[in-house]
């Protein structure tokens, strides 16, 4: 096993101890949890109702120091030129409370970055449990009914030149076609969320 599978597979396996209710966390269909006022990298305050024009909505649970999280910020830095225009909106939500991933950090991240969606912290952790959210990254995909039609990984692989499967994409482009997708969900891969 190369060393970057074993540092990211010792991350994963480094995650805290999830509850049972925690492990459940939302299912494909069901209706995706609404944030309520969370703070963005903008000094903003953001709710899922603000994007109620929206086709649909990216939740992806990612934070700043994660290697497997950072290798996919460009990802979704390009996942959103691509779908703004179809009327995608993405939204990143941060839950870590290490120093290195608290908003002063993730404003400098974003603005490092040039991340145009929105980046949310909540410290309590509260949005992330009711998702069922264990990585960075952990995709949730949104309908325009605001219903969960996809969960797990953006792609299948932490390089992007070595992806094959392209499930958020591919989940993206049913919705918006008014499909559900052929690949409701899949094992996401990264370091797990450090809950308290």
């Amino acid at each position: 096993m190369k060393s970057w599978q074993m540092a990211v597979a010792a991350l994963v396996m480094a995650a805290t101890p999830l509850s049972d209710a925690l492990a459940a966390g939302v299912a494909v269909g069901a209706e995706g949890p609404a944030w309520v006022d969370l703070e963005g990298v903008d000094s903003e305050r953001h709710s899922l109702a603000d994007l109620e024009k929206a086709k649909a909505v990216v939740v992806v649970f990612t934070c700043n120091h994660c290697p497997v999280a950072k290798a996919y910020e460009d990802r979704l830095v390009q996942l959103q030129k691509d779908y703004a225009k179809k009327g995608v909106e993405i939204v990143a939500i941060n839950v870590n409370n290490l120093e290195a991933d608290k908003l002063p950090a993730m404003k400098k991240r974003a603005k490092e970055k040039g991340f145009k969606f929105a980046y949310l912290y909540d410290p309590s952790q509260e949005i992330a449990r009711e998702y069922g959210a264990t990585v960075t990254p952990h995709v949730f995909l949104l309908d325009g009914d605001r219903n969960v039609a996809y969960i797990g990984a953006i792609d299948d692989n932490m390089k992007a030149d070595k992806a094959e499967q392209h499930y958020l994409r591919d989940a993206l482009d049913a919705v918006l076609a008014g499909k559900a997708p052929e690949t409701a969900s899949t094992p996401p891969a990264g370091c797990g969320i450090q809950y308290e």
